[in-house]
Order: C-alpha cells, then sequence, then structure tokens
C-alpha cells in the first residue's frame, strides 16, 4: 500500500476541497445547488470518506476500498455529463422534480442540509469559472480522481517482481 496511500490522500484532500469550494459557492455566492449538483456532493465525500478508510486497510481490503472510491469517481462523472447535457439543452429539466423530493428526504440531508439539500435548478445558469461551466469543472476533477484511482488500485494489484523475489 506504500505506493497508493499518497494517492489516496491527495484524493481525499482534493475531494474535500471541491466540497468545500462548493459551500462557498452555495452560501458566499448564493448559488443554490440543484439535484445533481447534491448528487455529485454525494460522489465527492463519498470518495473522501472510502479514500481516508483504505489508507488504513491492508493490502486486500485496500485494494477493494480503492476500486470504490474510482467507481464513485466514474459514477460522479456520469452524473456530472448528465448535467452538462441538461445544462446544454434547456428543454430538458430536473428542476423541482421527484427526484429533489426523495433527495431531500435522505437522512444525510436532513442531518447536513447545508451540505446535501438541492434547492435550485438544473438549468439555472452561473458565471463560467475560468471558463468552464461548475459541472465542466466537476466532471474535469472526477475524471483526474478516476484515473489516480485506477492507478492506485492497479498498483495494488500488481506487486513487481523484485518484491516478490524478495518476500521468498
Amino acid at each position: 500500500m506504500k505506493t497508493s496511500k499518497p494517492v489516496l490522500l491527495a484524493v481525499a484532500f482534493v475531494s474535500l476541497a471541491l466540497l468545500a469550494v462548493a459551500l462557498y459557492l452555495q452560501h458566499v455566492e448564493g448559488m443554490l445547488p440543484c439535484p445533481l449538483c447534491v448528487i455529485q456532493r454525494y460522489a465527492f465525500a463519498a470518495i473522501a470518506i472510502i479514500c481516508l478508510i483504505a489508507v488504513y486497510l491492508p493490502r486486500g481490503p485496500g485494494k477493494i476500498a480503492t476500486a470504490l472510491a474510482a467507481l464513485s469517481a466514474i459514477a460522479g462523472a456520469g452524473v456530472a455529463g448528465w448535467h452538462i447535457y441538461i445544462k446544454a439543452n434547456p428543454t430538458v429539466s430536473c428542476g423541482i422534480d421527484p427526484l429533489e423530493t426523495s433527495l431531500n428526504t435522505i437522512p444525510t440531508a436532513k442531518l447536513l442540509p447545508f451540505l446535501f439539500q438541492a434547492d435550485g435548478l438544473c438549468t439555472t445558469e452561473y458565471a463560467p469559472i475560468l471558463g468552464l461551466s461548475l459541472p465542466q469543472w466537476a466532471l474535469v476533477w472526477f475524471a483526474v480522481m478516476a484515473t489516480y484511482l485506477i492507478y492506485a488500485t492497479l498498483s495494488l494489484i500488481h506487486i513487481s517482481e523484485p518484491t516478490r523475489q524478495a518476500e521468498i
């Protein structure tokens, strides 16, 4: 696990930093999160939690946890991609709909409404940040994290030959 621990810690840190940016944009800049934004927040939170747990697990369970974090990043990328599609096609909407109603009844939304309460519309246009919309930034970060997590998973699967020789 020596080679993957720094990667897992870095990915966890980036995920938590992105959640902090989301909270800043919501509470300071007044950008209300839509249901898809909240689902992406859940993905970032899952990635951070799983990575922090994986750091302390032995190789076998650590490999599984790292793969789960990679799957969370891939799922988050899928949600971000769908959000980008909705923004590009304003006739498609997820605004105030059953998804939001059920999303806001999840226990974490009731315990941490400042983080997981969906109050906005998916088609609301906010000013781009460095030329990209928020879902585009999320997609970029999910792709980067998925890449590093897949690398970390593969580094746990493949034990190099010199290491095997030394173990024998």
